[in-house]
C-alpha cells in the first residue's frame, strides 16, 4: 500500500477546529487500510509569527516542499493586526503558493440538494449548481512589482501595486482550465477587464490563442470580469469553467461560494505543474472561509470545506478517485439527514457543532462503506 506524506498547517482561529475534523477522517481511512497517510503538523500565520517572528519558518516550508500535499486551515485575525506587512499572517500563505510554485487555483461551488433553500439565491437559479472557478494564483496583483506606499509631502502619500503577467503564466492557466472543462461538460469561460487594462488585453490574446492550438473541442467564452459578477449571481448555471487572473478570482470565488449558502462549504485546491519525470505535483489544499474569529473557540465552524479540501487532495494529488467520492457522498448524505452547523442552519432549524457535523460524516462513511 502506498503511503502518502501529508503535512497539516491548521493556523489561526478556526482553522485547527476544522482541521481536527480532518483528522477523524484520516483516521478512518488508516484504520480501515483503504490508503495510509503519514501526517506532520507545523505553525502558520499569526501563531507562526508568535513563536518564529515570521507568518511561515523555514523549517515549514521544507517540510512543505517534501510532503506529497499540505493541508491548510486558515491564517489571520486582529490580535495581529499591527505587526509589520511583510510577516503579517497571510504572508505565510502567500510563500507557500510562491514557494511551491502552486499556479492553478481550483474553487469548486457545488450546490448540495438539501442545502438548496439555505443560498440567498431563488432555488430554480441554484438547484443543481456545479461550476469550477480556475484563479491563476502566483501572478498579477498580488505579487507585481513595484509595490509600495511612498511619500509625496505636504501629508501626500501615493500607494502602487503593479498588474503583471506573461504569456507563459496566462498560457499554463488557459491550457488547465481546457483540460479541466473536458472532465466536465465542455466549456470555459474566459474573465478579464480588456476594456480598460493592457493586462486584460493580454490575457484575451493569449487564451484565444491556446484554445485555437489544440482546444477546439471546448467551447470558449471571453467575459468583462464585472458581468461575470452580476452573471453568477443572475444564472450561475450558465458556467461550467471559468479562468480568470489572482484578483478578480479572488473576488469572483468568494461570490460563488455565497451561492451555495455559505463560505463554510467552499473547498479549494492549488496546484504547480506535473514534474516532467515523475509526473506528481505540488498542491495546497484548504477551505475558502478564512479564520473567523468571531466564532473562534466555540465549536461551532463549519467543518465541510475542510473535509472535501481533503477530498479534492485523494482526487487531485493521489489519484484516489473511488475514495474521494466516497468521502463527497458522505457529505452529501450527512446533509441529506438534515444535519446543520449554524452558518447553513434554515430559520428554526436546529444547528449542531463543529465535532459533531465531523462526527456525522464519519459514521456516514462506516455506513456507505458497510
Amino acid at each position: 500500500m502506498t503511503t502518502y506524506k501529508l503535512l497539516l498547517l491548521p493556523g489561526d482561529g478556526i482553522g485547527p477546529e476544522t482541521m481536527g475534523e480532518v483528522k477523524k477522517v484520516l483516521g478512518w481511512f488508516n484504520a480501515r487500510g483503504t490508503a495510509s497517510f503519514e501526517t506532520e503538523e507545523d505553525l502558520v500565520g499569526g501563531c507562526a509569527y508568535d513563536a518564529h517572528g515570521k507568518a511561515i519558518s523555514d523549517e515549514a516550508m521544507d517540510r512543505a516542499m517534501a510532503s506529497d500535499a499540505v493541508l491548510f486551515g486558515a491564517v489571520g485575525g486582529p490580535k495581529w493586526d499591527g505587526v509589520p506587512y511583510d510577516v503579517r499572517p497571510e504572508a505565510g500563505l502567500l510563500r507557500l503558493r510562491k514557494d511551491m510554485e502552486l499556479f492553478a487555483n481550483l474553487r469548486p461551488a457545488i450546490c448540495y440538494p438539501a442545502l438548496a433553500d439555505a443560498s440567498s439565491l431563488k432555488r430554480d437559479v441554484i438547484e443543481g449548481l456545479d461550476i469550477l472557478i480556475l484563479r491563476e494564483l502566483t501572478g498579477g496583483v498580488y505579487f507585481g512589482e513595484p509595490k509600495e506606499i511612498t511619500e509625496l509631502g505636504n501629508g501626500q502619500k501615493r500607494a502602487v501595486d503593479t498588474q503583471v503577467y506573461e504569456t507563459y503564466e496566462i498560457d499554463r492557466i488557459a491550457r488547465a482550465a481546457f483540460e479541466l472543462a473536458r472532465t466536465r461538460r465542455g466549456k470555459v469561460t474566459s474573465m478579464e477587464k480588456r476594456n480598460v487594462m493592457k493586462s486584460g488585453v493580454l490575457w484575451n490574446e493569449v487564451v484565444s490563442q491556446a484554445h485555437a492550438d489544440g482546444y477546439q473541442d471546448v467551447e470558449l467564452e471571453h467575459m468583462l470580469a464585472d458581468a461575470g459578477g452580476m452573471q453568477l449571481v443572475r444564472w450561475p448555471k450558465q458556467f461550467d469553467v471559468i479562468v480568470t487572473d489572482n484578483l478578480f478570482g479572488d473576488m469572483l470565488s468568494d461570490v460563488a461560494a455565497m451561492l451555495t449558502g455559505s463560505l463554510g462549504m467552499l473547498p479549494s485546491a492549488s496546484l504547480g505543474a506535473p514534474d516532467p519525470e515523475t509526473g506528481k505535483r505540488k498542491a495546497l489544499y484548504e477551505p475558502v472561509h478564512g479564520s473567523a474569529p468571531d466564532i473562534a473557540g466555540k465549536g461551532a465552524a463549519n467543518p465541510i470545506a475542510m473535509i472535501a479540501s481533503f477530498a479534492m487532495c485523494l482526487r487531485y494529488s493521489f489519484g484516489l478517485v473511488e475514495e474521494a467520492d466516497l468521502l463527497e457522498k458522505a457529505i452529501s448524505s450527512t446533509l441529506d439527514k438534515g444535519l446543520r452547523t449554524s452558518d447553513i442552519a434554515g430559520k428554526g432549524e436546529s444547528a449542531i457543532g463543529t465535532s459533531a457535523m465531523g462526527d456525522a460524516i464519519v459514521a456516514e462513511l462506516d455506513a456507505l462503506s458497510a
